[in-house]
């Protein structure tokens, strides 16, 4: 990446130790709160909700993260302190004063239409007319590529010539993607480098000819895998899981279930109804090839206790033995109705003989005004390449922060809540 290589030339660089997990929600929330998981809560992208008996990923209330934000400190101190956030996680009912987020409707029918939610609301008609709609089938699954990046970057453009917020908070997910589906040492990484960098060149200009400075932060380093483990399918083969048939399918009944796992890439939090299985469970866990060891409980929202995976193993959330039965939402892009984080919605199923012809027929029909799956997501979790959420052995593996000029607190190494006060500083010395 020699644009963004030749911007850093002439920064402060420095490691930042992982949060953990090293996954975006919790990431991100200790960036903007200086908090471990144990006090703002986020304790992955998603977690089993004990009243509801639901797991819930990728929830979007900013209220979900506990502890005060960085722009809220800033504002007290700067009255006048404004703040932008563009597709930072939790960013619905923040209280920054401009934002962006995905957001499809759900109309009474069962379609799903893609959208983005905007604050203030009046945004959202405004930048749709300048921008055209936001590439969502580019922001994730099989689809997923630069475009989706480039429509955030492009939005940061046009936030800052009609609003000029004190802090904008950008999310470029672009490398996310083919790192994980193809694990970082294929050659097409280069290509992603390549678009990346080229996008990050051209807002990198954008903001310097506004006298904007900059700071680039990543959240997780994706290291090789290719190993995947189906914990779920061991506690069930234990009669710990309760399944219910549901269409001639199975469905976990998680509020039934004795012990159960949330999988989220290289961590699982574990669920375990009855205090007096939890010895039992521990030990079948660290038993698995692929499981590094066991960490306690993080936060009340998470696992009695967590798993990790070595280094070149992930976690599935697969339940069922036979994919015969597998959940209907098991083949399709589904971030909802999954009770884990699924890489393989990233991948169009190689048994399939014509993609292409199922996903245009899928259109046509949904056109029409009927309903129906579009089942292209494999269930083969061999397929990934790449994960990440432990902590790396290797620093090289570690986020990296970038800053243009020396602030207090800046060191070659930072612990993840130590972002918070670089921020802070940053935006003090304007």
């Amino acid at each position: 990446m020699p644009k963004l290589s030749g911007f850093a030339a002439n920064c402060r660089v420095a490691s930042v130790v992982p949060a953990f997990p090293a996954v975006t929600c919790t990431a991100q929330s200790t960036y903007l709160t200086a908090l471990a998981p144990a006090e703002h809560g986020i304790v992955g992208n998603g977690w089993y909700n004990r009243e509801l008996a639901e797991v819930h990923f990728w929830k979007q209330s900013n209220r979900l993260v506990h502890g005060r934000k960085v722009w809220e400190e800033l504002r007290e101190t700067t009255p006048s302190f404004t703040c932008a956030n563009l597709f930072w996680w939790y960013n619905m009912y923040s209280t920054v004063d401009y934002s962006i987020t995905p957001r499809p409707m759900y109309p009474a029918d069962g379609r799903k239409v893609f959208d983005v939610y905007t604050a203030p609301s009046s945004i959202r008609p405004e930048i749709k007319k300048d921008l055209g709609e936001f590439p969502f089938r580019n922001f994730w699954g099989p689809a997923a590529g630069v475009e989706s990046s480039r429509w955030i970057a492009e939005s940061a453009k046009w936030i800052e010539e009609r609003y000029r917020p004190t802090l904008t908070l950008i999310y470029l997910p672009h490398l996310d993607y083919n790192l994980q589906k193809l694990g970082p040492n294929h050659p097409a990484i280069a290509t992603d480098l390549e678009e990346l960098d080229a996008l990050l060149a051209d807002l990198i200009g954008f903001l310097k000819e506004h006298e904007i400075q900059i700071a680039i932060v990543s959240e997780y380093g994706i290291t090789e895998v290719n190993r995947p483990i189906h914990l779920n399918r061991i506690f069930r083969t234990q009669g710990w899981i309760t399944i219910k048939e549901e269409l001639g399918l199975e469905m976990i009944d998680c509020g039934a279930s004795k012990v159960f796992a949330v999988a989220d890439h290289q961590v699982a939090q574990i669920y375990v109804a009855d205090p007096a299985l939890a010895p039992r469970v521990r030990e079948i866990v660290e038993a698995q090839p692929g499981v590094s060891g066991l960490v306690g409980q993080m936060h009340p929202r998470g696992g009695d206790f967590v798993a990790v995976a070595d280094e070149r193993s992930w976690f599935t959330y697969y339940y069922w033995l036979d994919d015969v039965v597998a959940p209907d939402f098991a083949r399709t892009v589904d971030i909802h109705r999954k009770i884990g984080y699924d890489p393989a919605e990233l991948f169009i199923d190689p048994e399939i003989k014509f993609p292409a012809a199922r996903v245009a027929s899928f259109l046509f029909k949904k056109r029409l005004g009927l309903r129906g799956l579009l089942s292209v997501i494999p269930l083969d979790a061999k397929l990934v390449r790449g994960s990440h959420g432990r902590m790396p052995e290797r620093a090289e593996d570690w986020p990296i922060l970038t800053v243009e000029k020396e602030v207090e607190g800046f060191g070659p190494e930072l612990p993840a809540t130590a972002v918070y006060g670089i921020i802070k500083s940053l935006c003090l010395t304007e």
